[in-house]
Parts: structure tokens; sequence; C-alpha cells
């Protein structure tokens, strides 16, 4: 976003902030910072000072955080039972332009952080997962591929494009004859002399193949070309090969497989070509367009998201809703408490920082009873987009709560027939709905704390 007004570039530094930390809950936190801001108005207006507003919603933040706590469910998971995992990722991808993919892309979100988790440590590193598209097909043809992909072809049609149990010679070298560093000029005159430079050209390209086989490599990997005749031999020696690979492709093939780059033929040993248990070229449809899959490399667990779209936005947007599932189901790896959705949470906590309001003597409690209705505004703001009447909704659903003190009441969205949102399997990880409260608290008390109260209209 390309904003001036300073309260603005709060905004969209504060859904930066929440993008950074969890990755989910960007527009949440921005409805909460608007509603908190919408309630401090009204209180300014009655003359309560601004430092005293923002002491009240600190008290309440911190009652909501405590609250969320007490509400909050823990379910196990793991590499067998990945279920608990797939329905968090598909509420998060509920709101999403790829919603009527979400049981797929929530799967293949969840197995690509499991393979590259450490569920002991309960840690998960995100930039091995290397998310990739093409355009072209549709959202459907979205695979997970264990491994790493290049946008690169076999040089010869006629080479296998199937390897299993593959070890692959990285080279920087071309294969070429060498060329003298200064100037020359070959001059042929007679048949003979043709057939010996021939032959000796052969030998070269000859000697390199060799090499290459004699060391164990069923596929060679070059940095760059080589004309037909290189091509020819290696195809007639049975060598597949693929030819100009970028040095940063290359870097990460020697990184997934374990292998070396070799910049001269004769430095090429066993020890130096990397492992693969499977390298596939895979054809698109009727296009001419061709991708080489290095699947189950010996030396990483990296893993790929192949994404298909129709277009350039499908795609870009679909890598976004994938990063939010990532994070996710990596906040559940870290922290498998959860809360559960359709508003349910934010109107419990609603109910226990009202009810916590009277126990304040000051007028912080003034500030703390806004602080409950600025929570309000989600449940509000999702019966509101789903076609309900707003308030008769939430306030049906809040007496419902208090009625059989059950904290699981939300809003039936998709009109379902029940508003007990454990049944729905509607819910999200608990340090994403703490973190929304607290930084959207943190950055409305910043702008209470500045010395000009901003008039209504600038928010």
């Amino acid at each position: 976003m390309d904003v001036d007004n300073q309260i603005a570039k709060l905004m969209v530094e504060l859904s930066r902030s929440q993008d950074y930390e969890i990755g989910d809950g960007t527009t949440g936190v921005v409805v909460m910072a608007g509603a908190l801001l919408e309630q401090a108005e009204w209180l300014l207006e009655r003359g309560i000072h601004p430092i005293r507003i923002a002491e009240g919603y600190e008290m309440a933040s911190r009652i909501a955080v405590e609250h969320l706590e007490r509400i909050a469910r823990t379910f196990d998971f793991g590499p067998t039972n990945i279920e608990p995992l797939v329905q968090t990722c598909m509420t998060t991808l509920s709101s999403k332009i790829v919603n009527r993919c979400k049981r797929l892309f929530a799967e293949i979100s969840v197995k690509a952080v499991l393979s590259v988790a450490d569920l002991e440590r309960k840690d998960v590193n995100l930039d091995l997962i290397k998310v990739e598209g093409k355009v072209g097909g549709k959202l459907e043809d979205t695979e997970l591929i264990y491994g790493i992909t290049v946008d690169k072809d076999m040089s010869h049609p006629q080479m296998p494009k199937q390897i299993e149990d593959a070890k692959i010679a990285i080279l920087t070298c071309p294969f070429e004859p060498p060329k003298p560093k200064t100037k020359h000029k070959v001059e042929i005159d007679t048949v003979e002399k043709f057939q010996t430079l021939r032959l000796q050209e052969q030998k070269y390209f000859d000697d390199m193949v060799q090499k290459c086989k004699d060391v164990g490599a069923t596929l060679v990997i070059c940095q760059w070309g080589f004309d037909d005749e290189a091509n020819h031999l290696l195809m007639h020696h049975n060598l597949p090969a693929v030819r100009w690979v970028g040095g940063v492709e290359l870097e990460l093939i020697a990184i997934a497989t374990g292998g070396r780059i070799v910049p001269r033929f004769q430095e090429l040993t066993p020890e130096k070509l990397g492992r693969a248990g499977l390298v596939r070229e895979k054809s698109f449809g009727t296009t001419k367009d061709k991708m080489l899959y290095i699947e189950h490399c010996a030396n990483s667990r990296a893993v790929t998201i192949f994404i298909r779209g129709g277009n350039k936005m499908v795609i870009e947007e679909t890598k976004r809703s994938i990063h939010d599932a990532l994070c996710v189901a990596r906040n559940l790896i870290r922290n498998n408490s959860i809360v559960y959705g359709g508003g349910s949470a934010e109107i419990s906590c609603s109910i226990a920082v009202e009810a916590a309001a009277d126990k304040y003597p000051g007028v912080e409690q003034y500030a703390i009873r806004a602080f409950a209705d600025a929570l309000d505004s989600v449940p509000m703001a999702l019966a509101e987009n789903s076609g309900l009447q707003p308030i008769e909704t939430l306030s049906a659903v809040k007496s419902q709560q208090i009625k059989d003190n059950n904290p699981y009441f939300g809003i039936d969205c998709n009109d379902v027939g029940t508003n007990d949102m454990r049944e729905q399997n509607v819910f999200e990880t608990l340090i994403g709905k703490q973190q929304q409260i607290l930084l959207a608290t943190q950055v409305v008390k910043m702008i209470l704390k500045i010395d000009d109260v901003i008039s209504p209209s600038d928010y």
C-alpha cells in the first residue's frame, strides 16, 4: 500500500508485523485496531485523557489474553495423524481466493511443513519449502514435490525421461574442445587434414563423455551449452544431460543432492557426484513446456510446492494464501493450543473484559468497557459479510454463551445450522489470536500518545 497519512502508515506496519510474527490474521488485526480507535474517539469526546484511555486498553488487553489461555484447547497430532492440522489450515484458506480447493491446499501445506519440521525441538525451517508457479492448467493441478524443480528439459528428445537412483555430475565446464587463449588461424588444404581435425575433435568429446561414464554418472547437469555433436555422443553413450542451467539453480541442486560443482573434467571423481532417488522430466498438457523434477534428494529435506493457475495473478494470490497456511501449520507445531473461530473467541473475551471492568475504580473502567465493545467488531463484521442481521445475530450468540457458559458459540456464517464452532471444526491458533489483540492495542496506545489528536476522517 502506498499511503501518506501517518496513522495509515502505522496500520500498514501493524498488518506487516502480524504477517511477520504469525503469518495469518492480518485483516483481523487491522479491524481490531480500527474498532479501538473508533471507541477511543468516543471517549476523547467525553473528556477522558488519552493516557488514561491507553492505560485502560492495556489492562483490558491483559484480561483478554489471559482469558484466551483459559478457553484454549490443545490437540495432538503427528506424522500419522495430520487431520487437526489440515482442519486449521482449511479455516485459514476459507477466506482466500483458493477456498474452493482449500482441502487440497491445506493437505499440501501440512505435508510440506511436516517434511521439514523437527518435531522433537518443535522447530520448522520454512526456508526449506520452495513455492514455485507456472501459468497454465488449473488450481487442482497444484502438487507437492519432495525435492526441487528446474525449468529445463533433457538436451536431446530421445534421452530417457526418468532416471531412478540418479548419480548427478554437476559441471561448470563446457562440452567442447579447448580453445587457445591467443588468436589463431587454421588452414586446411586437403581432405586428409580436415578428417584428422574432425577425428581429433571427436576424440575430445569422447574423452569428456567417457570421464563422466567412468566415475559412474547417470545424469550430467551443465551450466553451459554444447553443440549437436556432443549432444549426439551423450545420447549415443546413454548419458542423459541437461544444459544451460543457471548458477543459482546449480548451487541448489548441489546442496540438495550432496554433490560438488566441478569446474574441470579432470577433477571429476565418484565422491563429487550428487545423488537423487528420482529425476524425471514432466510435460504440461499440449504445450511444449517441460520441467525437470529432482526428487528424494540424498542430503536435504527440501520440498517444492508447484502451483498451476490460469494466469499470473491467480498464481501470485495462491502463493500468498499458501504462505498463510504454511505459517499456521508452523505455529501449531511450535504451540499446539487453539481457540475456536467464527468470532466465538472475541465474544467470550468481550464478556470477560466487560465483567472485569467493574473491579477498576478509576476512569479506566470506561476504556475497558470500550475495549469490550471493540472486540465485538470482528463477529459483527462476520455476521454482516454473511448477509445476517449483525446486531441481532451478535446479541443472540452472546446471550447463548452467557446462558450455557460455553465460550465456543460463534457466528454461523455458512448457515450450517449450529453456532457451536467445535461441531463446525472452525478454529485457529492461540498465539495468532493473542498476537492480534496485543499488536492492535500497542498501535492504538502509540496513536493516543501522539500530541495532536487526529480527526476521525484521518483514521
